[in-house]
């Protein structure tokens, strides 16, 4: 059953997200407001488009969220093949998903300062080039 929602969760998702599903829900919107004066624009002919967009939407809720759940665990996945690659990564960010906010926090400032020392030669060496240029 898990496969059979995976495939076609990622088939709904490469078909409604094409042009052409696009466009055919702009020609169901046109379709029905073409109606609404044959229909005089009646509570069953506004419940119509209602009813039938909050269904289409409680759907594609659930189709979104499994399509994005996928593709950020093979991202996360990506990530984590590429940090045990590479000589020198902290193993400790492997599982950063599972860390609390204020963790979280914590570690993005100890990133900031790692990036400011980078930066700091970086500005150094520009101003020696550009007075070196004068």
């Amino acid at each position: 059953m898990r496969d059979a929602f995976r495939v076609f969760a990622r088939q709904a998702s490469i078909i409604l997200g094409s042009t052409w599903a696009f466009c055919g829900a702009i020609l169901i919107i046109a379709v029905w407001a073409l109606t609404g004066p044959t229909f005089h624009f009646s509570d069953t002919w506004q419940l119509i488009i209602n009813t039938g967009t909050t269904i289409v939407t409680f759907l594609m809720v659930f189709l979104i969220q499994n399509t994005q759940n996928r593709d950020a665990k093979a991202v996360h996945l990506k990530l984590v093949e590429l940090m045990r690659a590479l000589q020198g990564a902290r193993n400790k960010l492997v599982n950063l998903e599972e860390l609390s906010d204020d963790e979280l926090k914590k570690l993005e400032q100890e990133f900031l300062r790692v990036r400011k020392k980078v930066e700091k030669p970086k500005e150094k060496r520009s101003e020696i080039e550009s007075a070196a240029r004068r």
